[in-house]
């Protein structure tokens, strides 16, 4: 068999072994994930994670973007409790603002713990605004992400693992091409994708969560156009574990309106802007 057809069936073999174990459990939004681990041990992985990040960390824990971080995710952490009990009842939720004012980022861990560059801070230039990446990040915790990332790559492991065994008989240098086109397809197949639905998936819920809040989502395609002029030009998209700038701001645009509605039930508002 030739080297390129051989490793075609191994990619297909790779890609069924994936999609059987996708329905293993149901995230928050609904779609059906491949996640080995329980949320007891997401929450152990992520509590030792969120000690080793902090760990001679600059935290401001005084002040007002100190609190308004504090403010914010507490307010979009009780929404979660109410429209997520599961699992978001279980997390120990922790916000925290560290003092790097030239990291424009913000990450979450499995369990609810979720950090906020100070230099983020000059992009979102409101409430609003680090209420939709807060939003965000809380819903990476709440759809289980982290889990499920780390089963996907036991996942992807283990078939390599199986695809190497099956062609130790082969020649050494089609062995080698062989691995190197399943290790590349399988990244750009399944991995990356998988991690750009992840953006995307928590994107839509976290909108949805900080307009419940109070928090204005029509501050959500302002602030992505500011993280566009901030970032520079990126990877191509397929290259790329986030969805391009243009992609996501695309799909806000879209949601804004039931996000909409969600912010009025919320504060009562009226919509003034039109």
């Amino acid at each position: 068999m030739e080297p390129n057809r051989h490793a075609s069936r191994l990619l297909a073999c790779l890609f069924l072994a994936l999609a059987g174990f996708i329905s293993c459990q149901t995230t928050a939004s609904g779609r059906k994930q491949l996640n080995f681990y329980s949320l007891s041990q997401e929450m152990r992985l992520g509590s030792q994670a969120w000690g080793e990040a902090l760990e001679g960390a600059a935290i401001v824990e005084t002040g007002p973007d100190a609190e308004m971080v504090e403010r914010i995710g507490r307010a979009i952490a009780k929404t979660a409790r109410k429209r997520h009990p599961d699992p978001a009842k279980k997390f120990r939720w922790e916000f925290e603002l560290l003092d790097e004012p030239d990291t424009v980022n913000a990450w979450a861990l499995p369990g609810g713990k979720c950090a906020v560059y100070s230099g983020l801070l000059e992009v979102t230039e409101s409430e609003d605004g680090l209420a939709v990446v807060m939003g965000h990040e809380v819903a990476h915790a709440l759809l289980r992400h982290g889990g499920e990332r780390l089963s996907q790559g036991m996942v992807f492991q283990g078939a390599m693992m199986t695809a190497d065994h099956t062609l130790k008989k082969s020649n050494p240098e089609d062995r080698r091409t062989i691995m190197a086109a399943l290790g590349l397809g399988a990244t750009l197949g399944i991995l990356l994708p998988y991690s750009r639905s992840h953006e995307s998936e928590a994107d839509e819920l976290g909108l949805f969560l900080s307009a419940a809040s109070g928090f204005d989502p029509r501050a959500a395609v302002p602030l992505w156009e500011r993280m566009e002029n901030a970032s520079g030009k990126g990877p191509p998209t397929f290259l790329s574990t986030h969805p391009s700038e243009q992609d996501r701001i695309r799909r806000l645009a879209e949601i804004t309106p039931r996000a909409l509605e969600l912010w009025r039930r919320a504060t009562g508002a009226e919509d003034e802007k039109g």
